[in-house]
């Protein structure tokens, strides 16, 4: 069997450009993206939790240390500068290489600094 599972997020990265005529679909910091693990050109699910819109495009690098969050293409239609978005990689796994497996979670601010990592998101608790 095989499960997908979160690979990698990028925590409230805050919109820096939305290019509707610039070919691409997300420029992420290559900082950022090293980081988090997500290479060039994988595929990202990305969360604006500005507006709710949730869409699926592929990531391309920006200059390191930029702090550049593009939205581009369609999917400007979708994200604007300033909003605050979730950027997740996924990846397939086996039920066993899953048993050990931890996510790179990567926690920016306002200036697409990063705060902190972690490898789990804290239990909810009521």
């Amino acid at each position: 069997m095989q499960l997908t599972l979160l690979k990698a997020k990028l925590h409230r990265a805050c919109v820096t450009h939305s290019e509707l005529e610039y070919e691409g679909s997300c420029a992420i910091d290559g900082k950022l993206l090293a980081a988090a693990g997500i290479r060039e050109y994988e595929q990202i699910h990305i969360y604006n939790v500005a507006n709710g819109e949730r869409f699926v495009t592929y990531a391309i690098r920006a200059e390191d240390g930029s702090n550049i969050i593009s939205v581009n293409g369609a999917a400007a239609h979708k994200a604007s500068p300033g909003d605050r978005i979730i950027i997740c990689a996924y990846n397939t796994m086996d039920v066993q290489e899953a048993e050990n497996f931890k996510p790179t979670l990567v926690y920016l601010d306002e200036h697409n600094d990063i705060t902190h990592m972690r490898d789990a998101i804290p239990v909810q608790a009521a």
